[in-house]
């Protein structure tokens, strides 16, 4: 039953895209026998079987003979498009020894060639038919499952026939030829190259010892070189053979169609399939089991110490259970939910000790059914020092607390707040989950043997049980959770010297004596008691927008709003804040807090609130407060409901208008970025996130990710002398989008935004500071300290920036998909030099620069040159050659279809008119913006490439394995420049 699924970001029909472009085309018609297995009636569907959950009735549920099962369901969001999941019961932990590797080689090979589908046909098929490769086309493959997704745009009957046959090609009767294997194997060995090497030795060596003894515990579904390079036509061919069976299939499909046709569909194209050969058992999992000699009352099993230098440490430690099938009933739905509480109560007592200044940066607590191999409690921790043990002393003095004495009704109140305004908005914004969403979760309930419930029976099951949090119903949860058959532990360390599995061990098994110090003590904060920002301001204009019914609204004091009241998305209101310069507010000697203030600013705290304040205010309350810099402005952003709408605008302004400045939260985001530093050199991966925007602009401070000796400088005194006047300075304009009550959130307003002081200019000085793409003749070389097979390169063209350009991005845009799909057609199906190049176009609104086109892949360090000249090679042929009008129609159609189905929901809109209350043009810009993104021509390409990608010299960074030198194109090596 899915309790805890979080609610869909969008979508619902807000605006006909014919008010934007030219209508869709008519509906084709197919016609299809009627289904003739759904289980209707007194037939207890198959997913139920078990359960005394209430069904949903909006699914409908069938079963045919041959084992397949399946399930149906219309739904409009976004309109006319149509998720299909193909779910196969087997994964990773179904492989034999000399297999490993074989399920996510199968699900490439699955999209290389099959009954319906030329070698290599897939992708370009699936993107004429409008869906985008590796959003709407993709597939996963994990321990236990291998899941096909397609998300279908303009579903009508035509379309949605062609791809259920060319679906059950692909499912029923891939090729799996040698010529197919051979394409395919470079591109996943290129896959598992890619994953970061510690971060994935620490995955692999934590699972030998969390899941010692068990299937689970040696295999990862990206398999191993030796048995990948191994593999042969015949014994993939053995493995889909044996696991590719209707028996083990359940095929899910939402969307905006009538779901008996969709029911018919399954069964015209999947109703004959038959297995090849006997149906075979999936092997057992196996149990966690202490080893012998293991204390009954704290079994303490396998231990490990992993080194590695460029990892911050980190220790879990695992209470293990074997997992088992459950009847799915309303009692074992209660029970999850009395686990979870238990867990937030321990969550929210462990954040309170990290918060005052304990001696782990953060802990959690979490209970896991992990591939139905175990059930687990973990416990997670990074310690703040090399002392480990006194971290892990002070986390289980925390949990031994929790297990020795009740938590007070107060606590659990204060969490059963929580959960019941979860719940009521999953109720209110069931008309806007998306149909690909409403798919997956079937899916992840068929993984681990659940049922699925509607939103209402959730909420019906948690009121409904309210009697039964009591103190010693969680207490006694609680102590199961922290009851297993053995603990297992991994401690991550950079210093070999700190510890060994049998210090480890010795810890674990200390006694502990229980901390009551981290339990909050019940506080009471009402935002009826906290001051005014100031006194309410009038408002000066307010007038129509000009577009889908949107008011303008300024206040006397220069604040402006958008407002857009609508109904389309029940429950939900976004808001956004934008004010300030952004990253061109700091100085080169202050960017440090730029960094510092991601992590902090509002942490800080607001007015008479701190972390604990804020925390409780907004207990049993829809509200948020996420915060980010652009390059030319800071923002606020949340998404509430109309009942807290007001509160929720009263904490942006009043951080804004008298905020405060609590030390704790800025010595805690300095102490996590310095433990976080070390790590970026582990990867290439890591080198481009430290170090690529850095590089891109020429060294500029703004960009430069603080080392450690910078944050050791920083104070919590500087952090307020650079944030508070930033706070004070430049525009603000308020976007409020959603189901409101528009004169009084208008009132609201006044009494918030509309009541700061008149805002401080921007310094001219700051609003000229530049944004420029670097360009050298030479790469830039950076290094990494991964694995010597690890490297990446990328190629980025400078464009522009500011809102005068934006139809010109819009159509960068489409040049920058040509690009990718050319990058991928050569670095992926051609060379497999690369799992997934990509192409990405940015263009910044808020500032008049420092906008490009970036192609980056993760690649060896030996074919770096070959990317360079790959890059050279598509950008040339670009400006000297128009493309085809099929290349050209393989890039807009998915395009219109993203947008289209996009822009259904109220976060699309708001993106597109911010800073319109200030600047007319973005709302002129937006009339044309499908035609931009969508009509072109090939000349029109041509131009915009040879405008922007042959101009001028392109700058080129390269990310290499320390101690190498950068190879020429010519095989040869050349000096590497110096990189940090």
């Amino acid at each position: 039953m899915s309790l805890f699924s979080r609610a869909a970001r969008h979508l619902a029909p807000l605006l006909p895209l014919a008010m934007l472009a030219a209508p869709v085309a008519a509906q084709q018609k197919s016609a299809v026998a009627a289904p003739r297995h759904l289980q209707t009636g007194s037939a207890t569907p198959w997913i139920y079987r078990g359960s005394d959950v209430p069904r949903d009735p909006e699914w409908l549920f069938g079963e045919m003979p041959n084992g397949l099962r399946y399930a149906v369901r219309k739904n409009g969001v976004p309109p006319e498009q149509v998720s299909i999941r193909v779910r196969i019961d087997a994964g990773s932990i179904h492989e034999q020894d000399h297999e490993q590797g074989f399920a996510h080689l199968i699900e490439h090979m699955t999209f290389r060639e099959s009954k319906y589908l030329a070698n290599g046909a897939a992708i370009p098929t699936f993107q004429r038919l409008g869906a985008t490769f590796g959003s709407d086309t993709n597939a996963e493959t994990t321990p236990t499952q291998t899941v096909y997704k397609l998300d279908v745009p303009e579903a009508n009957p035509g379309k949605l026939n062609e791809v259920f046959k060319l679906l059950s090609g692909m499912i029923r009767e891939p090729t799996l030829s040698a010529k197919g294997l051979a394409e395919d194997l470079p591109i996943v060995l290129a896959e598992k190259r890619e994953q970061a090497a510690a971060a994935q030795r620490v995955a692999q060596e934590s699972r030998k010892t969390i899941f010692a003894g068990q299937r689970l515990a040696n295999r990862l579904p990206i398999g191993t070189e030796e048995t990948l390079t191994a593999a042969t036509p015949q014994s993939v061919r053995a493995f889909h053979d044996r696991w590719y069976r209707p028996e083990n299939t359940v095929i899910v499909v939402a969307g905006d169609a009538d779901p008996r046709a969709l029911a018919a569909l399954v069964e015209r194209y999947f109703g004959d399939w038959k297995g090849n050969g006997p149906h075979v058992e999936p092997p057992a999992f196996g149990d966690p089991v202490a080893p012998a000699g293991a204390d009954p009352a704290n079994p303490v099993g396998e231990t490990q110490v992993l080194v590695e230098p460029d990892l911050p440490r980190t220790l879990t430690y695992a209470i293990m259970r074997p997992w088992r099938p459950v009847n799915d009933t309303i009692v074992y739905n209660e029970g999850l939910l009395l686990d979870s509480l238990a867990q937030s109560i321990i969550n929210r007592r462990l954040e309170a000790r990290a918060r005052a200044g304990g001696s782990f940066l953060y802990a959690q607590v979490n209970q896991d059914d992990v591939s139905r191999t175990a059930d687990a409690t973990f416990v997670s921790f990074a310690p703040l020092t090399e002392d480990w043990r006194a971290a892990l002393a002070d986390v289980r003095a925390v949990i031994a607390d929790a297990l020795a004495t009740p938590p007070t009704q107060e606590e659990i109140d204060r969490e059963m707040a929580e959960f019941e305004v979860a719940f009521a908005s999953q109720v209110e914004q069931r008309a806007v989950l998306a149909g690909s969403k409403l798919a997956d979760d079937i899916v992840q309930a068929v993984d681990i043997r659940e049922t699925v419930a509607a939103p209402e029976t959730v909420l019906k099951v948690f009121n409904g049980m309210k009697d039964k949090f009591t103190p010693a119903n969680v207490l006694a949860h609680t102590r199961a959770l922290f009851t297993g058959a053995v603990t297992r532990s991994v401690y991550v360390t950079p210093d070999p010297a700190e510890a060994d599995p049998a210090a480890l061990r010795t810890a674990l098994l200390a006694p502990v004596s229980a901390d009551s110090g981290a339990r909050l003590a019940a506080k009471t904060v009402s935002f009826d008691d906290l001051p005014p920002v100031g006194p309410p301001g009038a408002v000066a204009e307010q007038a129509s927008l000009g577009v889908l019914g949107i008011e303008r609204v300024k206040f006397a004091n220069g604040v402006s709003a958008l407002l857009w009241s609508n109904n389309a998305e029940p429950g939900r209101v976004t808001v956004k804040v934008r004010f300030g310069s952004g990253r061109r507010a700091f100085s080169p000697q202050d960017a440090v807090y730029a960094s510092l203030g991601e992590a902090a600013l509002v942490g800080s705290g607001v007015g008479e609130l701190g972390q604990e304040e804020l925390d409780r205010i907004s207990t049993g309350r829809k509200m948020g407060f996420d915060f980010s810099i652009d390059d030319g402005v800071f923002t606020f952003a949340a998404q509430t409901r109309s009942a807290d709408l007001a509160d929720q605008l009263y904490l942006f302004a009043a951080k804004l208008g008298m905020p405060r400045w609590d030390p704790n939260p800025v010595i805690r985001a300095r102490a996590a970025a310095k433990l976080a530093y070390e790590s970026y050199a582990t990867s290439p991966n890591g080198v481009l996130e430290r170090d690529l925007d850095y590089e891109l602009y020429g060294h500029d401070p703004r960009f430069e990710t603080p080392t450690p000796a910078q944050l050791d400088a920083a104070t919590p005194e500087g952090f307020r002398r650079v944030w508070e006047p930033l706070l004070r300075q430049g525009p603000v304009e308020v976007l409020v989008f959603g189901e409101f009550d528009k004169d009084a959130t208008v009132e609201a307003l006044r009494r918030t935004f509309g009541a700061l002081s008149p805002r401080e200019p921007i310094p001219a000085e700051v609003l000229a500071r530049p944004t420029t793409v670097a360009s050298d003749t030479a790469p830039r070389v950076l290094f990494h300290r991964g694995d010597a097979n690890q490297a990446a390169a990328m190629v980025a063209w400078p464009t522009g920036g500011g809102v005068a350009g934006l139809r010109e991005s819009r159509q960068l845009q489409i040049l920058s998909d040509l690009f990718n799909n050319r990058l991928l057609d050569e670095m992926r199906e051609r060379t497999g030099a690369s799992y997934s190049p990509q192409v990405a176009n940015e263009w910044p609104e808020d500032v008049p620069s420092g906008g490009s086109i970036k192609a980056l892949a993760m690649i060896r360090p030996q074919d770096v040159p070959a990317f360079f000249s790959a890059t050279d090679k598509i950008a040339h042929d670009l400006a000297s050659t128009p493309v085809t009008a099929d290349e050209l129609a393989r890039v807009t159609e998915p395009l219109k279809q993203s947008i289209s189905r996009a822009s259904t929901g109220n976060t699309f809109w708001l993106w597109q008119l911010e800073g319109a209350s200030e600047d007319s043009r973005r709302v002129a810009m937006l009339r044309s913006l499908l035609n931009d993104y969508t009509q072109t021509t090939p000349e029109a390409m041509q131009a915009l490439a040879a405008k922007y990608l042959t101009a001028r010299m392109p700058f080129r960074l390269a990310v290499i394995p320390q101690g190498q030198q950068l190879a020429t194109a010519a095989g040869g090596a050349a000096p590497a420049p110096g990189g940090r």
